[in-house]
């Protein structure tokens, strides 16, 4: 063999036959993969020695942090979902209102764009409109009734984002308590023990910052997550009252086009 391509810990052949070559050199690659994730399965073998050798209060607070950051991705994975459809539908209503005639034909296909917080804000506008019998004699009534349907969506949709804030700020420290309390064990030992080298409480520290990064583990994806539901629900919260303006725009001008028909009438007579 003239050629080769070295590749770690091994010689792969490249001047063989076209079809026998490419079946080496897809091992070879396959090989030069698995020796690059060597490293990655001894980090991870060495942090799960760690959590095994640690002790019993480290041990209890690595569960709490594992509680927080599940409850954690749980809410941030279905907050993310249902923006995203809220997001989604909520275009897919407005371009079906304003290319709706009237606002009988807008309540008969709202229910289809139900994750939308802006059909929540129609259907209490057009209920209160319903109430005036369908012909606009108070329009601050019907104003008011579309602000507490706007409230009510941003109260819903906030649910269970305060957990995201509690881990957030509460997650750190409870793993720094971990670590104090894993230091606290570690000099203690040392006194017993009577050596004091940085050989002898070096295991212990290291056992003792694992619940640390536990914590900020399980506090920067909160962090990050409310973050950006709070600033999609400013989002919502600005369109919502921009969609209120737009269905008041549309209630007054129905209102001025049934004051003009009723006049033409009367001149007609």
């Amino acid at each position: 063999m003239k050629e080769g391509r070295s590749g770690g810990l091994f010689f792969c052949p490249t001047n063989f036959n076209v079809e026998f070559s490419r079946i080496a050199l897809s091992f070879c690659k396959l090989v030069s993969m698995s020796q690059l994730t060597l490293p990655a399965f001894y980090v991870g073998e060495e942090i799960v020695t760690l959590v095994t050798q640690s002790g019993l209060v480290a041990k209890i607070v690595l569960f709490i942090l594992l509680g927080f950051s599940i409850l954690s991705w749980s809410i941030i994975l279905s907050k993310w979902a249902a923006f995203k459809r809220a997001r989604t539908q909520s275009g897919r209503f407005l371009r079906a209102y304003r290319k709706a005639n009237r606002m009988q034909d807008v309540s008969t296909v709202a229910e289809q764009f139900k994750p939308s917080p802006l059909v929540a804000v129609f259907d209490g506008g057009y209920e209160e409109l319903r109430r005036q019998g369908g012909v606009v004699r108070n329009i601050t009534s019907i104003q008011r009734a579309m602000q507490i349907a706007s409230s009510e969506e941003l109260t819903k949709n906030e649910r269970r984002l305060t957990w995201l804030a509690t881990t957030g700020s509460v997650a750190p420290f409870v793993g720094l308590f971990g670590t104090v309390w894993g230091i606290i064990d570690a000099f203690h030992g040392l006194g017993t023990a009577g050596a004091a080298t940085l050989r002898a409480v070096a295991p212990g520290v290291s056992e003792a910052l694992i619940t640390t990064a536990a914590g900020l583990f399980a506090a920067i994806p909160a962090v990050i997550a409310y973050n950006q539901f709070t600033q999609t629900m400013r989002e919502f919260g600005a369109r919502m009252d921009d969609f209120s303006l737009e269905f008041l725009n549309t209630v007054e001008r129905d209102k001025d086009r049934d004051a003009r028909l009723v006049e033409s009438a009367r001149e007609r007579t």
